[in-house]
């Protein structure tokens, strides 16, 4: 039986929401004047989940694969189109590895695992989104 999420989000004036999931609450805003923002945008917020899905699936899988993994990183980015509505076309992931001896060809085949398998959020995006992956190892 699936399980159900639920959040909530509350209009607090001008373009300002803020969402509830359980006990966390997330600012968000839209860049109807640039300054004073009084948080991210849904569609950065919607880059930050997948980046945050993705990172702790290849984490995950990095560990059981014994790599010496001193940091992950994430790094996503998208292009916004001009007309509404303004959807991603299209997403770039990148995974910084730091640690020393790690394997990339174990890093590519964890990273493609993700995709496939494991995380929730680059299922969902993929089908509409041409989303693109690479990787980065640096030693620690």
């Amino acid at each position: 039986m699936p399980s159900e999420l639920s959040v909530r989000a509350s209009y607090r004036g001008e373009m300002h929401v803020t969402g509830f999931a359980r006990e966390h609450a997330i600012e968000m805003d839209y860049p109807i004047r640039p300054e004073g923002m009084a948080g991210a945008t849904p569609l950065e917020l919607l880059l930050v989940s997948l980046a945050g899905c993705a990172g702790n699936a290849v984490a995950l899988l990095l560990k059981r694969s014994s790599q010496p993994v001193a940091s992950l990183e994430v790094n996503a980015s998208g292009h916004r189109r001009d007309e509404h509505p303004t959807v991603i076309t299209d997403i770039a992931l990148e995974f910084v590895v730091r640690g020393s001896g790690i394997d990339e060809a174990v890093v590519k085949r964890v990273v493609s695992r993700a995709e496939e398998h494991i995380c929730p959020v680059w299922a969902m995006l993929r089908p509409g989104t041409p989303i693109r992956s690479s990787v980065r190892i640096e030693q620690a």
